[in-house]
């Protein structure tokens, strides 16, 4: 069988048995990302049972001694290392029980002048009756094969307490080396670049999964999904491979699929061997759980919903803590910032016009939307607002309602 057929052999698929022998079958500089979350050299024997299926999954962790354990990462590592892609990368799961290990193998395998960063997943975790301070990260240890890796920069929301000037306008570096906002002859702050956010770093805050999950399927060591999307987005593009060898609960898989990457999985446990092959013909991206909110909070997210609908596509910067604004596109328009806003429930169409055009005004903006989310028969009143630098967009449901009424 060529290499090729090997290839396409395997994609898509996932396979029972030890990945060291199954790895042999799978073609050389095939693969664009690899995730391991091996066995932690924990001592212990992980079992669970999954809630509606009553199934137990076990696996045992337990070595002789650190230089089998070593050994078995090797071996794996580095066939691992032959399996990718000279633009890819292996990112490898593990805790405290065994992080000294696994840096050390992949130094080896990979060359130190590899290693891209260490990833701290944390998390809040329930209370600990242990003495001692309670575990609330795990490691992720991300190396590249070669200099030429792939990385796509991924950015995070602004924080709610980021002030609005942080994001708008320019910096430069005083004489007594401080961050300072550049102001102009005209005695003008200056605007910046685009921003597309706070760019991704090395800590990632992501939610452990607890007990009653939705998203939990009852594997013991099953990581959360949002966890596994992240390190997919950030190294590899649409119709690349990832191969997870040690796959459990089949979430890297998952996740390689919803973002429209093709996967491999390996393990040699028949039971997860037929989980993810469930999850995999059933998945459906979860829905997020929300508690009771508040009524701040449920504006919020109802704001939030409106922006979503409206702007679809269109990458923009949420703003919280600001009445005129509730977003600004990350594009720019005349090198200005495009301001959102989002009619609010309470306000009058012309209310709301009156608000952004004040904030664009205070912010040098040449470009704004309203976002008409409830008709008040003020229409006529905000004609003489809307030109070419004021847009009004209706809400879907509110033409809808509309139609139905004429």
């Amino acid at each position: 069988m060529t290499e090729n057929a090997l290839k396409s052999h395997f994609i898509d698929r996932i396979l029972l048995g030890d990945c060291f022998s199954l790895m042999n079958d799978i073609a050389n500089t095939s693969i664009d990302l690899a995730y391991l979350d091996p066995p932690f050299f924990s001592a212990k024997t992980h079992q669970l049972a999954a809630r509606e299926t009553g199934i137990r999954y076990r696996f045992s962790d337990r070595w002789k001694n650190e230089h089998i354990y070593a050994d078995f990462l090797f071996t794996r590592i580095s066939r691992v290392k032959e399996l990718l892609k000279d633009t890819g990368s292996i990112f490898v799961h593990c805790d405290k029980s065994a992080e000294h290990i696994v840096r050390t193998v992949l130094d080896q395998v990979f060359g130190a002048e590899h290693f891209q960063s260490e990833i701290v997943w944390t998390y809040k975790r329930w209370s600990n009756a242990k003495k001692g301070l309670m575990p609330a990260h795990q490691n992720i240890y991300f190396y590249s094969k070669t200099d030429t890796f792939k990385f796509n920069h991924l950015y995070t929301p602004y924080s709610d307490k980021t002030n609005i000037d942080q994001i708008l306008q320019k910096r430069q570096r005083s004489k007594d080396n401080k961050s300072v906002y550049l102001i102009n002859k005209q005695g003008e702050q200056v605007i910046g670049a685009e921003k597309r956010g706070v760019p991704l770093s090395d800590v990632w805050h992501i939610p452990y999964l607890n007990p009653t999950a939705r998203e939990r399927v009852g594997y013991p060591t099953q990581k959360p999904l949002s966890l596994l999307q992240q390190i997919v987005e950030l190294v590899t593009e649409e119709g690349d491979i990832v191969l997870d060898p040690f796959c459990g609960s089949g979430t890297t898989c998952v996740a390689a699929k919803a973002l429209n990457r093709h996967y491999i999985g390996i393990d040699e446990s028949k039971e997860a061997f037929k989980l993810t092959q469930q999850r995999l013909e059933t998945y459906i991206k979860p829905s997020v759980r929300r508690s009771d909110a508040t009524k701040t909070q449920a504006s919020k997210e109802w704001i939030d919903k409106c922006l979503a609908l409206s702007l679809a596509s269109i990458p923009f910067n949420r703003i919280l803590r600001n009445k005129g604004i509730d977003a600004i596109l990350v594009e720019h328009f005349n090198s200005k910032p495009v301001l959102v806003k989002v009619q609010d429930q309470s306000e009058t169409l012309k209310e709301a016009c009156d608000i952004l055009v004040k904030a664009m005004q205070k912010k040098q903006s040449e470009k704004a939307f309203i976002i008409q989310t409830h008709n008040c028969h003020t229409n006529e009143q905000i004609l003489p607002l809307l030109n070419q630098h004021l847009s009004l967009i209706v809400m879907p449901a509110l033409t809808i309602k509309q139609a139905l009424q004429s």
